[in-house]
Order: C-alpha cells, then sequence, then structure tokens
C-alpha cells in the first residue's frame, strides 16, 4: 500500500492534505519539506503536494505524521480520513479497512464517469435537439416566404383567369350565334342534297337496267366458251381412259422406295417433314404434287439435340415433323443409321412418316442413295444431309439437297 499507484486519487490527495494541515507540527521535517512547512496551510497541499507524498515513504516521518493527524482528526467519522489515518498509522487491520475504502471509492468513480458520459450523452442530445430545432423553425420561416410568394402568384393567376373566363363567355357567346348560322345552312344544304340524291337513285337505276342486260349477253358468250372446253376435256379424258384400256395398264398403287423401306424397318412407320435452304422455299417443295423427304435422322438430331440420348432423339424428330407432313402432304422417310446395332425399335410415328433403320453393316448414307435411286427421274425428291459425298450423290441422281439448318428452321422444336 506505499506504492502511490495503489490507491485512489482522491485517498491518495485525502492523505496530502491531512499532512500538509500538521506538517508545521512534526519533528523532525524532512529537508525537503522545510520549505514547505512555511507555506501557508492552504498552500501547502497544493504547491507541496508532490514533495508532501514522496516524504511518506519515509517510515519514521509517515509514523510521526500519523501521530499529528491522529490527534487533530481523531473525532472525525469521514471514511476516506478514517482510511487515510489507518494508512498513516497502518495499525493492525488497517490495510482490510483501506482496501473497503478503496473499492467503494472505485465504484463511486465508475459511478461518476457513467454519470458524467450519461451527462455528456444528454449534453450533446440537447445540442442536436437544439439545431433540429432551429434548423425546423428555419425551414418553417422559408416554407411561410414560400407560402407568401405562391399566395401572390396566385392571386395574380386569379386575376388572370377570371379575364380569361370573361373572353371565354365572348367566345361561346359567339359560337352560339355562329352554330345557329351554320344549322340554317346546313338545313339548306341538306334539303339541295336530297334532290340530288333522288336525281342520282334515277340514274342509278338506268344504269343498273344497262348493267344486267350487258352481264346477260356476256353470260351467254361464256357458257358457249365453257361448252367448248368442257368438249375438249372430256375427249382428252375418253382418250386417256381408252389408251389405259388399250395397254391393259394395272392400277398403280405403293411407291417406288416402298420395298427398300419395308425390307430395312419390317414395320410400317410414319415420315417426318424438312426444309430446303430456307424454310419458305422448303415448305414450297413440299407442296408440290407428289413430293417426296428423306431425312438422315442422327444428322439432323445431332445438331439439334446433342445432349438427348438417341431415343428421345429419335422420338423428338418424328414427333416434330408430323406438323409439317400434315400440312404439305410429301411423302416422308426418316433413316438412323444402325449399322453397328442389332436391335431394331419399331417406334410410333405421325400419319405420313416413315422410320427405319439401316440392316447391320449398311450405313444411313447407303439406305438414302438407294431410296433416291428407286424413284424416277422428274419427281420432287428432297434429301435432308449435311454430309456432302451423300449431297453429291442423290443430286447426281436428279433429286434436291437440302443442308439440316434449313430443316430445323422449318419444324422448329
Amino acid at each position: 500500500m506505499t506504492d502511490p499507484a495503489a490507491l485512489p486519487e482522491r485517498l491518495r490527495l485525502r492523505v496530502v492534505a491531512l499532512v500538509s494541515a500538521v506538517l508545521p507540527s512534526i519533528s523532525p521535517v524532512p529537508p525537503s519539506l522545510r520549505k514547505v512547512a512555511g507555506f501557508a496551510s492552504a498552500r501547502r497541499a497544493r504547491l507541496g503536494g508532490g514533495a508532501i507524498w514522496a516524504a511518506l515513504d519515509d517510515d519514521t516521518f509517515r509514523e510521526h505524521a500519523a501521530v499529528q493527524v491522529a490527534a487533530v482528526q481523531a473525532s472525525v467519522d469521514d471514511p476516506v480520513d478514517a482510511a487515510a489515518r489507518a494508512w498513516l498509522a497502518r495499525d493492525d487491520g488497517w490495510e482490510a479497512a483501506v482496501a473497503e475504502v478503496v473499492e467503494s471509492l472505485e465504484v463511486d468513480e465508475s459511478r461518476d464517469e457513467q454519470s458524467h458520459a450519461e451527462q455528456a450523452r444528454l449534453t450533446a442530445q440537447v445540442a442536436a435537439l437544439q439545431a433540429e430545432l432551429a434548423a425546423v423553425r428555419a425551414e418553417h420561416r422559408a416554407e411561410l416566404e414560400r407560402a407568401k410568394a405562391d399566395h401572390k402568384v396566385l392571386r395574380q393567376r386569379l386575376g388572370e383567369a377570371r379575364g380569361v373566363l370573361r373572353a371565354a363567355e365572348e367566345a361561346r357567346d359567339a359560337a352560339y350565334a355562329a352554330r345557329d348560322e351554320a344549322a340554317a345552312a346546313a338545313e339548306t344544304a341538306m334539303r339541295t342534297a336530297e334532290a340530288d340524291v333522288r336525281r342520282l337513285r334515277a340514274q342509278l337505276e338506268e344504269a343498273e337496267s344497262g348493267l344486267a342486260a350487258s352481264r346477260r349477253d356476256a353470260r351467254s358468250d361464256r357458257d358457249t366458251a365453257s361448252i367448248r372446253a368442257r368438249l375438249l376435256l372430256d375427249a382428252v379424258v375418253d382418250a386417256a381412259t381408252g389408251l389405259q384400256r388399250e395397254l391393259a395398264l394395272p392400277p398403280v398403287s405403293g411407291t417406288p422406295g416402298d420395298a427398300i423401306e419395308s425390307s430395312l424397318a419390317g414395320v410400317d412407320a410414319a415420315p417426318s417433314s424438312s426444309a430446303p435452304a430456307t424454310p419458305a422455299l422448303l415448305e414450297q417443295t413440299l407442296v408440290l404434287p407428289r413430293a417426296r423427304l428423306i431425312i438422315d435422322g442422327y444428322n439432323v438430331t445431332k445438331q439439334r439435340w446433342p445432349t438427348a440420348s438417341l431415343e428421345a432423339q429419335r422420338s423428338r424428330l418424328v414427333a416434330a415433323l408430323g406438323p409439317l407432313v400434315a400440312r404439305t402432304g410429301a411423302e416422308t422417310t426418316v433413316v438412323f443409321d444402325a449399322a453397328e446395332s442389332t436391335a431394331r425399335t419399331a417406334m410410333p410415328a405421325p400419319r405420313g412418316v416413315r422410320v427405319v433403320f439401316s440392316p447391320e453393316g449398311v450405313i444411313a448414307d447407303d439406305v438414302i442413295r438407294q431410296l433416291v435411286a428407286a424413284e424416277p427421274r422428274g419427281r420432287v425428291v428432297v434429301v435432308v444431309s449435311d454430309d456432302q459425298a451423300v449431297a453429291r450423290d442423290i443430286v447426281r441422281a436428279g433429286a434436291r439437297s437440302v443442308p439440316t439448318p434449313a430443316l430445323l428452321g422449318v419444324i422448329g422444336s
């Protein structure tokens, strides 16, 4: 407890004040305090407090000071004074007494700090509120000035509006007068127009009578031409029928590619739809009479659905071809490459679409070449494939080669 840092500031100052009060009565006075002892009582603690506290490190001086302080302060009940006397005298139990007061002072100091902090916060809050109040007052003053200015402007506008209203009323009266004049003029014009309408109706009836006579004459001439054309058509039809009967030609059934498709598929399947270089051109080509469409299946599906399984690719392509075949009526065949597979899956297809798999060891390109070769020259045959060798061969055989993107543009799936 002799260390200055061991005592709170308040207790340390109280020790110095008690010793400074009895300093002249202490004997002997240390040399460092002789000048301080000559000071007035009120100045000793203020001017010589540091020297007095340093001198208390001398136990002899401290004990003499304790005796003098006890003689002067014996009846004082202040806890801080009691702790200060106990620290100077250091009788039995003095440490507990001093520790209790030190703890109490630390609590008081903490409360004081909290009080000071709360006071500072409240002071700042009051200052902020005062500033806010001043700002609100200034804003209110500004709003009042603006309101006064707006009021002045509104009064001016009211006067202007009254003038405009008077002018509008005058214009309204003038418009009413003009309306009455226009109504009278319109009545006169209507009577004149009715007379013109009656005259024009008479002329129209006369013109319709002449037109009816002209139509009767034209219909008579047209009927004569129609009879001549019908007689010529009947003659051609009778000649064709006679030629067919003379040559004993059997009725035509099936298509040139039926035999190849039947041997490859084993089951009937409906075709799909495709498009030439552009979607519009492809549809125009496929609506031609007896148009034939042949598609390299995987060549199309692996561009459109590359991440799907082969089965899903086949199903999507065949389903997407249904609307195209329904629109164009083109005979459609989709060829899937199964050269390295022994399985042949029968799959449903829309009406008008056939699905075939190439035989084991035979690629789809060769099947497409066979189908094209089986068609007669002159028939519209469209092949969808990006294989350049296939394109050259089928063009040489008389078919039309269409790139895959054109078909994808038509089916839109």
